[in-house]
């Protein structure tokens, strides 16, 4: 897993000028591949490089938290430990940092080192009772 998985086409499709929020979902592993702490430790290691790098490009995070079950659905597949909302000013400002050979080299190792599995969607408001911008 690594951002050889960012689907690239699929966001160059959307509206690059666009505000997103990414939803993350993440599943962590017990210990981290690097064997240093847990998954957890991994992951508080990728956000202390991570969040500087979404600020500096207009971002922030809206809403972290663990989940605790499947309320509707079914469970098989759809059991995560954590969620994360993340604004952006615009797919471009993701997208850039996704990219960037900072992003690549610094932050997506311990990304990849925690997480069993991490699924980013990128989101179009339909209606929020909150304004970012």
């Amino acid at each position: 897993m690594g951002v050889d998985l960012l689907n690239v086409k699929g966001l160059q499709e959307l509206d690059q000028n666009a505000p997103v929020v990414m939803v993350n979902l993440m599943r962590f592993r017990e210990r981290s591949l690097d064997g240093d702490g847990s998954g957890w430790d991994a992951y508080l290691r990728y956000s202390a490089l991570t969040v500087p790098m979404i600020k500096a490009r207009g971002g922030t995070l809206l809403w972290t938290g663990d989940a605790k079950a499947v309320a509707l659905g079914l469970e098989a597949g759809n059991t995560w430990d954590y969620l994360a909302l993340v604004y952006y000013p615009s797919v471009a400002a993701f997208i850039d940092m996704m990219t960037s050979a900072d992003y690549e080299t610094r932050c997506d190792p311990h990304r990849t080192n925690g997480c069993a599995e991490h699924v980013i969607i990128a989101t179009r408001e339909a209606y929020s009772k909150f304004r970012v911008a």
